[in-house]
């Protein structure tokens, strides 16, 4: 099955006399099975091979190459060139020349950043060509050509290598941010100042502009190489088929001959405790790790490994339920917190502690975090804790098991990368249940504390401290006490569980209603029905997605039918009923109620609708019609949980002007709309003041008090004769006042119909933000819908060539545009990129330059045509998923189309010609608005 990282969460099974009636007896030595599904091999050259079948993407593969090198590999002089290396990639091979690699596959509708992509970490490389076509042998044929090149094959010209340099230092540039520098400071103290402290990915962006060409050649020479590679090939296809080009293929790839070795570094240990205190002017919210480091543990592959990770992710669980559930008290003193036990580097764990402390309690908060973890470590867990963390693990594990043939590529990808890098066997879903039955029929908290205390330690221990400017930032003396205290403090009480058994709907009575029609719709195979209460529920059966069930209820009015002064209100309205649980259960409550089941409610009001959301798995479909069922008749709203939401937001203000992406957001909203616009409301502490408990409680009596007025859409794994008693004993029986309501037109105008304005703002790190949008009516139709989407993302393409890869001025540039069909049709665009302050006036031209090129028709046949088989791809990709369902039958009795009928999007598709684009680019911009905001440091 998946495996499970130290820190994460574990699918575990049932605790009971019946469940555990017929269980195994297994060695602390018994091997875990391996999961047979999966044909691992190692070719002559060194070089491992992983194939594994799946139709979860019907007629799509998947290809990686997981190269064994990344930034740890790199010497003094070559900082940054593993990452150099990986852009390197897509700018020529031995069989792709050039762009070849993404020009050949952007053909079969792949998009480069999504379906073709790579990353680079300090210690893997890796490079992934993601659901591409698989039907056809020679596009099979293509992708693992493109492994094979990357393997052995990159061209490496000097004038690619000089036109990636400034690529390469506008992404440094658009990461260089105040968390980037706070953990640039932090990393000494992290890595005890061993070589992963020295060697972040991105590099050292003197190097990266001033290499020698050599330099990076010797580096890909002396570590890409077939013994450090894998290559995985995932999707729907024939695995022996596979195999036999793999071997056939990569059997031209040299063996290195007297090669480096692959070292591997171990952080050195510390006896004295460590602290660090980091501080950046743009960070405005603090936040403490404290750590103990270990020597990595052997990978998971025996009975006594799986007894040991599961016995501590249970543990784990729990204390972090415990954190949760202090968060939600106004007088806690962190907003969030984690304890953990996780794989480190190759090497190393560690065992964590992290906190999100509120602003001016950072000793309180740790203190609190450090309390809560000796409390455990002295006392244990209650019975019932324990139970219900069991009870929710089974559930996650029987679902996974259920859809073990839905388990995603990357999914799949991840356990062969831990395979290959951390040699974690890929484990047999159904061997291993059978070992976790017998290693929870044996669980009580004595053996959980032993399993967590262990992990203790007194020596490599560091606290990082991320402080905020002005605040009452933890110091070394002060943390070193709250530690010593809280491991000494003989005042500390067992934990008390104060929760009995409750039941969700309580003592809530149902008169059930009754489904008084019943309609079908041959042409999307769907059937509505019409409830006494007055409710459509409009039902699609789908099974793509096995066992599960979407729901999905909506009205008109939101946010729209309220006055502005009223905004705050109106806009958490939902947050506060969510947070405050349902019916006579409070919010704590009512997870505990839910533990063990898959399925959740939740409600929203946007500006135009209100909205209920529901999912669950089949087995647990009634327990979400209770929760709609609720959501409508028995909301919650508690006061404490109101002062906590006003503490939330007024917290997250405090020292908001720090931060950029804050500063830069309310900018570009006064810029639009000018100041003191009674119609806008900016979050400021006038916002927080406005809220009201009594008026957010009414706002949403009002929005959800009529559920006649809400159109219902159900779609999963559920058979009508399932789902038509729970209507009517759930969704019939809510009463409603039968109203008809409308949203309003709210469109806030404008300063000005053109906008061109520079906004400047003291940065750490100098750049400009572009934001730039056109927005004009225009008709709503399928054709224009479908035309404005391709007019962005060819522009996409354009800025891809142009801004990113001939100026080397930006990483990349973000384009979006649509058509809008609330309160009124509209057409928008959006473009928006980060880059080198000193370049912006150069690359603002070619912004404008390009969509005159468009409207001139001087369109490129190969853009127009990557789009377009991009387009039919993702369709056909899309219905091999219960969401496809969702779509039709809303978009069906919603927009009033069928988007499953040819007409309305495959024929639009196929028809497109580039004359169409530039048509609508040339009518709609004409008399577009338009606004061009350009951030720029403040020297």
């Amino acid at each position: 099955m998946l495996k499970k990282h130290k820190s994460g969460f574990a699918f575990l099974f049932a605790v009971g006399n019946v469940f555990f009636s017929n269980a195994q007896n297994f060695k602390a030595s018994d091997p875990i099975a391996v999961n047979q599904k999966v044909t691992k091999g190692v070719l002559p050259n060194g070089m491992t091979y992983y194939i594994y079948p799946t139709a979860v993407n019907k007629n799509t593969a998947s290809y990686y190459i997981i190269q064994n090198v990344g930034s740890i590999l790199e010497n003094d002089q070559q900082k940054g060139l593993a990452h150099f290396l990986e852009h390197m990639a897509f700018n020529g091979t031995k069989h792709f020349e050039g762009k070849g690699i993404l020009n050949t596959l952007q053909k079969q509708g792949a998009i480069f950043g999504k379906n073709i992509n790579a990353y680079t970490s300090t210690d893997e490389t890796v490079y992934n060509l993601d659901n591409i076509p698989s039907k056809d042998g020679s596009v099979v044929d293509t992708c693992l050509l493109v492994l094979h090149d990357w393997s052995n094959f990159l061209s490496l010209t000097n004038e690619e290598i000089d036109a990636e340099r400034g690529v390469i230092t506008e992404e440094w540039r658009t990461r260089q941010d105040a968390g980037q520098r706070i953990y640039n400071q932090l990393s000494p103290a992290y890595y005890n100042n061993c070589l992963y402290a020295q060697r972040a990915p991105i590099g050292d962006m003197n190097i990266v502009k001033n290499f020698d060409y050599q330099v990076l050649k010797d580096f890909y020479k002396d570590w890409y190489r077939p013994d450090l590679q894998a290559i995985a090939i995932v999707g729907d296809i024939n695995a022996v088929e596979i195999e036999e080009k793999i071997k056939k293929l990569f059997a031209d790839i040299p063996a290195p001959q007297n090669p480096k070795k692959r070292f591997e570094i171990a952080i050195p240990e510390n006896e004295t405790s460590v602290f660090k205190l980091a501080l950046d002017k743009e960070i405005s919210n603090s936040g403490i790790t404290y750590m103990i480091r270990h020597t990595a543990e052997k990978s998971e592959t025996t009975y006594a490994d799986l007894e040991k990770s599961t016995q501590r992710s249970i543990a784990f669980s729990i204390l972090n339920n415990r954190l949760d559930e202090m968060a939600q008290k106004q007088e806690c003193p962190f907003k969030s917190a984690q304890i953990g036990y996780q794989n480190y580097s190759r090497l190393n764990d560690i065992f964590y502690v992290s906190i999100s402390p509120k602003p001016n309690m950072q000793a309180i908060a740790f203190t609190a975090v450090m309390n809560e973890w000796i409390r455990v470590s002295k006392f244990g867990f209650s019975k019932g804790e324990i139970e219900r963390a069991v009870a929710e693990n089974i559930s996650g594990y029987e679902n996974y098991l259920e859809k073990q043939n839905e388990i995603s590529h990357k999914s799949v990808i991840g356990m062969v990368k831990n395979d290959y890098l951390k040699h974690e066997i890929i484990g047999d879903p159904k061997a291993e249940f059978e070992m976790v039955k017998v290693i929870l029929s044996n669980l009580d908290t004595k053996i959980l504390q032993e399993q967590i205390n262990q992990l203790y330690t007194a020596k490599n221990r560091v606290v990082a401290v991320t402080g905020v400017e002005n605040e009452n930032n933890l110091n070394q003396e002060l943390a070193f006490d709250i530690i010593n205290k809280a491991e000494n403090d003989s005042t500390l009480q067992p934990y008390v569980d104060s929760f009995v058994g409750k039941s969700l709907m309580g003592d809530v009575v149902l008169k059930a209603g009754k489904i008084v029609s019943e309609q079908k719709t041959a042409s999307i195979d769907a059937t509505t029905y019409v409830l006494s209460n007055g409710v459509k529920v409009h039902y699609r059966f789908a099974d793509k997605n096995k066992k599960d069930v979407k729901l999905k209820a909506e009205s008109f009015g939101g946010i729209s039918l309220y006055d502005p002064k009223d905004m705050p209100s109106v806009s958490r309205a939902t947050s506060l009923a969510m947070m405050s649980g349902l019916g006579s259960l409070s919010n704590t409550d009512l997870e505990k109620v839910l533990k063990g089941k898959i399925a959740g409610a939740s409600v929203e009001i946007d500006n135009f609708t209100e909205t209920v959301s529901g999912s669950a798995n089949v087995k647990d479909i009634e327990t979400m019609m209770q929760l709609v069922h609720l959501r409508f008749a028995k909301p919650r709203f508690d006061a404490d949980m109101f002062a906590l939401l006003k503490q939330r937001m007024q917290n997250s203000l405090k020292n908001k002007e720090k931060d950029i992406r804050s500063r830069m957001g309310d900018s570009l909203t006064l810029s639009i709309y000018g100041k003191n616009n009674p119609k806008i409301r900016l979050i400021d502490q006038k916002f927080v003041d406005d809220l009201s408990f009594d008026k957010m409680k009414s706002v949403y009596f009002d929005r959800f008090a009529d559920v006649a007025n809400f159109e219902f859409y159900i779609v999963g794994d559920v058979t009508p004769e399932v789902l038509k008693p729970l209507l009517e004993k759930y969704i019939a029986s809510i009463s409603g006042i039968k109203r008809s309501e409308k949203f309003k037109d709210n469109t806030v105008d404008w300063v000005s119909n053109k906008i061109d304005k520079d906004v400047f703002i003291k940065m750490e790190t100098p750049k400009s933000s572009v934001r730039i949008k056109f927005l004009e009516d225009y008709t709503y139709s399928q054709k224009n819908r479908i035309t404005a989407s391709f007019l962005g993302d060819i522009l996409t393409l354009r800025y891809t060539e142009s801004l990113r890869e001939k100026e080397g001025g930006t990483y990349g540039a973000q384009v979006s545009a649509g058509l809008g069909k609330l309160p009124k049709p509209n057409a928008s665009l959006s473009v928006s990129f980060d880059c080198d302050a000193n370049k912006v006036e150069q690359l603002l031209p070619i912004v404008y330059q390009e969509i005159e090129k468009i409207k001139k028709g001087n369109i490129l046949s190969e853009d127009l045509e990557k789009t377009r088989t991009n387009y039919i791809k993702a369709r056909a990709d899309s219905k091999d998923f219960n969401a496809f369902s969702m779509d039709l039958i809303y978009n069906y009795f919603h927009n009033d189309y069928n988007m499953d009928d040819p007409k309305n999007y495959l024929d639009i598709v196929k028809s497109m010609s580039d004359k169409d684009i530039q048509d609508f680019a040339n009518s709609f911009l004409k008399k577009a608005k338009s606004y061009e905001v350009v951030f720029k440091p403040l020297l």
